[in-house]
């Protein structure tokens, strides 16, 4: 019985690592020039307009699409995820697909993204 049971959940995680590496890079870039999230982060989104804003090229895709879903989980609700106004108004409109897509693209941009050491 345990063993079924763990070869049950193991095969159901095989399909969402299918899903987290279907992310399409090009529907990713129509969104984000869509978004015109330029305005804010920059040319290549590695360019903010002003310093409090990240770059965001190169950055692992993971992240930016848990921080796309943690502004979108928290507008209006300072208890959970991320709260900033301009960003929870503009990923209301993504769906989960749409946020793995453009992090994806973002993911794939040139940048001068670091990790200290």
């Amino acid at each position: 019985m345990k063993f079924a049971l763990i070869t049950a959940v193991l095969l159901s995680s095989i399909g969402l690592v299918n899903v987290a590496n279907a992310a399409n890079v090009d529907k990713g870039q129509a969104l984000v020039e869509k978004a015109n999230c330029a305005s804010c982060h920059g040319a290549g989104l590695n360019a903010p307009i002003l310093p409090a804003y990240p770059k965001l090229a190169g950055q692992y895709s993971d992240y930016l699409y848990y921080a796309l879903k943690a502004y979108k989980v928290g507008n209006g609700n300072p208890q959970y995820g991320r709260n900033n106004a301009i960003m929870g108004s503009q990923v209301q409109a993504f769906s989960d697909a749409d946020m793995q897509d453009i992090a994806a693209y973002v993911s794939s941009l040139p940048g001068n993204f670091v990790i200290k050491k």
